[in-house]
């Protein structure tokens, strides 16, 4: 069983695992996300996105696109700590961190079978649904629904803490 730290790849070394899982015929689904702070709606998230392929490619945001995405005083924790934490669970078996605001570039890139997106999403409304299309790599929908975040695990832990 391979550790958290050994699932945390660059991007040139995932490019050369994909490949090999390809010529085994495995169908590879690539999410992606802040995960700023775990939490169920993350787990579920990834879980649901396994379930659409065999390997699963967990593309985190790196602190310098978190901040622009979320605001002020985010990311939480460091993307060391955020891909590490990804990475030890079971349903992940790459972790990746991105720069970019958006994964299209790895899409094009890595030409997934799969691309996940949360249920915060629709079909109509994904990020790099056009990219997708052009590149033949289908969009799925996973997790439960959106009924957690971080945003609002934060308020939970300031307010507990005010108390």
């Amino acid at each position: 069983m391979r550790t958290a730290a050994q699932k945390i790849v660059s991007r040139t070394e995932l490019l050369e695992r994909l490949a090999e899982h390809r010529k085994r015929g495995e169908r590879i689904v690539l999410a992606n996300g802040c995960f700023d702070l775990l939490h169920v709606g993350h787990v579920r998230y990834l879980e649901g996105a396994k379930r659409e392929g065999d390997v699963l490619v967990a593309a985190v945001n790196a602190d310098s696109s978190v901040r622009p995405l979320k605001g002020e005083g985010r990311p939480i924790l460091p993307e060391s700590e955020r891909a590490e934490l990804f990475a030890a669970l079971e349903p992940v078996d790459y972790v990746v961190m991105f720069p970019e605001p958006t994964v299209e570039a790895w899409l094009t890139e890595l030409r997934p079978d799969v691309h996940a997106k949360g249920t915060d999403y629709t079909p109509v409304t994904v990020p790099e649904r056009a990219a997708a299309a052009r590149l033949g790599v289908r969009v799925a929908i996973v997790g439960d629904a959106k009924r957690h975040s971080t945003k609002d695990l934060l308020g939970k832990i300031r307010r507990a803490g005010n108390a």
